[in-house]
């Protein structure tokens, strides 16, 4: 009897091993509170053309400058207050939003240039933190300012105005690697433009 039931599939679909309609169906996801914060405009735009700057290139890359001293309020659903019991004993949280105004277009693009920035290579949108995305899930770490009642004050969040708040996580550092990360050059350069 041949007990050896390794295959060699080039796909999850050649393997037959997911149906994806059967495993997900309709997927709901239910936002458990909003972003409320002063920022109107995303600073990059998904379209069909691509992803693009949000404004001229020196004045978007201050609103990203500017995002580590933003606060923004997270109003949650009445329903949820309960869940925050204890949340201040960490310092930053992890904010998964939907980036709502991202729009059909956006979400159907293969490939961009980082940042919206032509000069950075067409690359594979998820070798990318780009807003455009076939699912605009976002996430953030964020350091914890405040709670008051169902409403958590953050800083650091790069979320717009009204974006719904998914899911919220502690932060732990341990839980991710410290040693050993490898990212292109051009992502580092952008991490030293963003951060100068």
């Amino acid at each position: 009897m041949d007990t050896n039931t390794e295959k060699e599939y080039h796909s999850a679909d050649d393997a037959g091993a997911v149906n994806y309609d059967e495993i997900c169906g309709n997927m709901i996801l239910r936002p458990i509170g909003i972003v409320r914060n002063n920022v109107a405009a995303p600073p990059l735009v998904a379209g069909k053309d691509g992803l693009k700057l949000n404004g001229a290139f020196e004045e978007t890359m201050e609103k990203f400058r500017d995002v580590p001293e933003a606060t923004s309020e997270i109003i949650l659903k009445e329903e949820y207050t309960e869940l925050c019991e204890d949340i201040e004993a960490y310092s930053h949280l992890v904010i998964i939003y939907w980036g709502h105004e991202v729009t059909e277009e956006g979400r159907s693009l293969k490939k961009v240039h980082p940042m919206g920035v032509t000069t950075n290579p067409l690359t594979g949108l998820f070798c990318t933190c780009s807003p455009a995305r076939p699912n605009p899930v976002l996430t953030k770490v964020v350091s914890l300012v405040g709670v008051e009642g169902n409403i958590l004050t953050v800083r650091g969040l790069d979320a717009i105005d009204k974006s719904p708040v998914i899911d919220i996580k502690p932060y732990v550092r341990e839980f991710y690697p410290q040693e050993n990360i490898r990212i292109p050059d051009w992502m580092q350069a952008i991490t030293e433009r963003y951060d100068s």
